[in-house]
């Protein structure tokens, strides 16, 4: 990507009843508050909505990553235990590596506001130069785990080489060893 050209960030919703508009989709445009709020980093928005199947929630993340270029891709819903419930499936079967660290650390999140955050599954993982984080449906939940994660966000796009992301300093600071900073 050119430095001069905006950030690609993909926001995914997999959701049955939102993508026949039987529902409004209220997870996404949270995810794209939250971003715009934080990032100073001039960024575009890339929106998909899909129904809570494998197979098209896997050519979105496919799409998302390899034909428009983002650098990061949120998915929101189908993290849970339910039947249809999924993303994770989806995400693994695109990703070249997964990262634990990012379940973890979402859930250890959940866990301060609800005890039925264990039934979680979300996870983030890689696909080429992009990562690939999956949340919940719940857009108060959205904004507590993006809250506490996004920090360590932007250094992991850096590692696998995606653009530099900066956000507004009053608003939320993002970890980077010292070797790694910009100013």
């Amino acid at each position: 990507m050119d430095s001069s050209e905006p950030a690609r960030i993909g926001v995914l919703t997999a959701s049955d009843r939102a993508s026949s508009g039987d529902y409004e989709d209220l997870s996404g445009p949270e995810i794209e508050d939250f971003l715009n709020e934080v990032m100073s980093t001039p960024f575009e928005i890339h929106r998909r909505l899909v129904p809570d199947e494998e197979e098209d929630i896997a050519n979105a993340l496919v799409e998302l990553s390899d034909h428009v270029g983002c650098c990061l891709v949120i998915t929101t819903g189908g993290t849970g235990p339910a039947p249809r419930d999924i993303t994770p499936e989806a995400t693994e079967s695109v990703c070249d590596r997964i990262l634990p660290g990012f379940g973890e650390k979402m859930r250890s999140i959940s866990m301060k506001y609800v005890p039925t955050a264990i039934l979680s599954r979300q996870l983030g993982g890689v696909r080429g130069t992009t990562l690939i984080i999956n949340l919940p449906g719940s857009p108060k939940s959205i904004r507590e785990t993006l809250g506490d994660l996004f920090p360590t966000i932007p250094y992991c796009i850096d590692l696998i080489g995606g653009p530099y992301i900066s956000t507004f300093k009053d608003k939320m600071d993002v970890y980077r060893p010292p070797h790694a900073r910009r100013e």
